[in-house]
């Protein structure tokens, strides 16, 4: 694991001694683990050792990983062929078919939160950056994170701007303001 990553892992850690308390915000429950873009083959092949981490503070964990989400919803459209002629067909974030595939993700993953989250688990969701261009990250977090009584921790390629609480997916994009707790490599020397 790189160092930046170790330290990611590390300030990880140092939240997870915090108790949780009950009856805070969706919002207060949400986890941004900020890293460089660059690393994520990196913290794809160390993933394990968040799960450890989270285990060994006497929490459950489940990863969910978005990386082939919108493929998958692609390949069981029925007009999948015509989108691949005319791609301006699925319009934008908020409008057109780009839409239904965000409205459907976040039904998915409320589902399976459902299923199989407590109270006491950390729902770990990886492969946010393969949204970018598709869905709003900040979107599928505000739509789900109610769905989540643990936590919810994003694991967020891009960076995180603490003067204004501003993410940016990618660094390629105006960020968004969100009130997420936001761990970084920063946060543990």
């Amino acid at each position: 694991m790189s160092s930046k990553l170790a330290k990611l892992a590390a300030a990880y850690k140092q939240h997870l001694t915090v108790p949780w308390q009950e009856g805070v915000a969706a919002i207060q429950r949400v986890i941004f683990a900020v890293y460089d873009k660059s690393d994520e083959l990196r913290l794809r092949s160390n993933i394990d050792e968040f799960e450890l981490l989270t285990q060994q503070a006497g929490r459950h964990w489940i990863l969910l990983d978005l990386t082939n989400a919108f493929p998958k919803w692609m390949a069981a459209q029925e007009y999948r062929d015509a989108y691949f002629e005319s791609p301006d067909d699925l319009a934008g974030y908020q409008t057109g078919e780009l839409s239904e595939f965000a409205t459907e993700l976040t039904e998915k993953l409320r589902a399976e939160i459902a299923a199989k989250a407590t109270p006491n688990t950390v729902v770990a969701i990886l492969g946010v950056g393969a949204l970018f261009g598709l869905a709003r990250v900040s979107s599928i977090v505000e739509r789900i994170n109610e769905s989540v009584q643990g936590r919810l921790l994003v694991f967020f390629p891009g960076e995180y701007q603490p003067e204004n609480h501003t993410y940016r997916l990618l660094d390629a994009r105006d960020g968004w303001n969100y009130l997420a707790v936001p761990l970084t490599s920063k946060d543990f020397s």
